[in-house]
């Protein structure tokens, strides 16, 4: 069997390595914050070879970046409500609830972390904003096909994620409802 007829799994053991990774990386920020830990405590931890987590990130920075993106991309899905106002309504608080929630501290201080850890820290932290304005943008494209008048992917940035964000990094919450509302309506 050759390369091209081996067909990967979505499940099995390489599904499993990456979910014990991304525990024990979320496990040693909780514990001891970023960059406070090694590949190799990351490896002991979840139990493989540094090796194994090298020859899939490369690095401990697109390793965290990896965790980060995957986290919100499963918290955070663009919903599909039929209006902006609804849809930027939905997402907002389901930013609010990632962001409060249990490892919601944990996410927002690795992105902030990457940004200034430079180099490859904050390669993977232009990915991790790249990839959450694709995801904006693409509810703003369905929002303007449908019609409708849509501000930028930075203005939601800028308008409602950025004042949430802070919030939480400064201990300001909860984010109730009304407030997160009021930022999608001040937008709008």
């Amino acid at each position: 069997m050759n390369d091209q007829d081996r067909v990967r799994r979505p499940g099995g053991r390489s599904a499993r390595v990456g979910a014990q990774v991304h525990q024990a990386v979320t496990g040693l920020i909780n514990e001891r914050g970023y960059g406070n830990f090694t590949v190799g405590e990351v490896a002991a931890r979840a139990g493989v070879a540094d090796s194994s987590i090298y020859r899939r990130w490369g690095s401990l920075e697109s390793l965290l970046s990896d965790v980060a993106l995957t986290r919100l991309n499963a918290q955070s899905p663009m919903p599909d409500t039929g209006s902006l106002a609804d849809d930027l309504r939905t997402y907002a608080a389901q930013v609010a609830r990632e962001i409060t929630g249990p490892d919601g501290l944990l996410l927002v201080r690795l992105a902030v972390a990457l940004s200034s850890d430079g180099g490859q820290g904050l390669r993977a932290a232009d990915e991790l904003r790249a990839d959450r304005t694709r995801q904006l943008q693409s509810m703003l494209d369905r929002a303007r096909d449908r019609g409708e008048r849509t501000p930028d992917a930075l203005d939601v940035l800028d308008h409602i994620l950025a004042p949430m964000y802070i919030r939480v990094l400064f201990g300001m919450v909860p984010l109730t409802p009304e407030y997160v509302d009021g930022l999608v309506d001040r937008l709008l």
